[in-house]
């Protein structure tokens, strides 16, 4: 440690990139009412995303259509289980299908 000069930026710190990389902000407003709509279920269900699952779904949808992010499975963006019109599979019990 060196006192009197501000400390090296690069001593101990290494940065690493996004875990999905890059997401770009969607300038032209392409998913804007995607968002809006998701926004509004939070605010309206007390921020518990659960009944809004399916809403964060069609936005991330928007978003990969458009070139704002790498198109994944839904599986990977952890909404395998949420279909595109909010319902959910029947429960299996917690049994694996």
């Amino acid at each position: 440690m060196s006192f009197g000069r501000p400390p090296s930026i690069n001593a101990g710190f290494t940065p690493s990139p996004p875990d999905r990389g890059a997401f770009p902000l969607d300038h032209y407003g392409e998913c804007t009412q995607y968002m809006k709509t998701y926004l509004e279920c939070l605010k309206k269900n007390g921020s518990t995303s659960t009944e809004c699952r399916h809403l964060s779904r069609d936005y991330l949808n928007c978003r990969m259509e458009n070139g704002l992010m790498g198109k994944d499975e839904w599986k990977n963006l952890g909404l395998a289980q949420t279909k595109a019109d909010g319902s959910m599979p029947p429960s299996t019990g917690g049994k694996p299908t």
